[in-house]
């Protein structure tokens, strides 16, 4: 789970937030885990929750050494790399980083960049406004799709065709129409037995 990069690996990242909590989606939900979210992202999904990342240059620059010693610090044995859009950056620094000091580190990205550093988990969540670099499917362990209509399901076939035989495969309802989406995807899952749900269950716990 390896990937290169054409950029030199870099040892300072734009960081909106960062904190210590549940994952509450997807294959690892449950997990305790510390988010470090990127600044930084031109994938642009009109429903994103969190837009006030996509400005890079709004948020403040902070080294690998200070970042792996908030992992650290808070006694977590994940790291969840997460945006914006990550993989806009070389990650190979931050990642060895804290793969050194016995950090699993998970990622998860839109795909949409090639893969860089090293890691433990590999999720993609493709998106229609920037689709993935296709090798990068390949390397998935997890498939993300997030559901707003009925459409996104034949697309997330699409997708889930080109990952690896071994790649975990999600649909998750979008948050704001997830009454309505809900049922069609029940319906979806029950006929095609290789794909399970996804909840935003942070949300439901309340926490970040």
């Amino acid at each position: 789970m390896n990937g290169s990069h054409s950029n030199h690996a870099m040892e300072r990242l734009p960081v909106m937030e960062h904190f210590y909590t549940i994952q509450g989606e997807g294959y690892n939900t449950g997990k305790p885990a510390y988010f470090i979210r990127l600044g930084g992202c031109d994938v642009g999904c009109v429903w994103c929750d969190v837009k006030e990342s996509w400005e890079a240059g709004k948020h403040a620059m902070e080294s690998v050494a200070q970042i792996t010693h908030w992992v650290l610090d808070s006694k977590a044995t994940y790291a969840v790399i997460t945006g914006g859009e990550p993989l806009m950056y070389d990650l190979a620094d931050l990642t060895g980083s804290l793969r050194r000091h016995g950090i699993k580190v998970f990622l998860e990205t839109s795909g949409a960049y090639p893969l860089s550093g090293h890691w433990d988990w590999i999720c993609v969540s493709p998106k229609k406004f920037k689709p993935p670099v296709e090798a990068i499917l390949k390397e998935a362990d997890e498939l993300k799709v997030i559901v707003f209509n009925k459409s996104d399901l034949d697309w997330g076939l699409h997708y889930a065709a080109k990952a690896g035989k071994e790649c975990k495969l999600f649909l998750q309802p979008e948050y704001s129409v997830s009454d309505k989406v809900l049922p069609f995807i029940i319906d979806f899952v029950k006929e095609h037995s290789e794909w399970r749900i996804s909840l935003q269950t942070h949300k439901f716990m309340q926490i970040p």
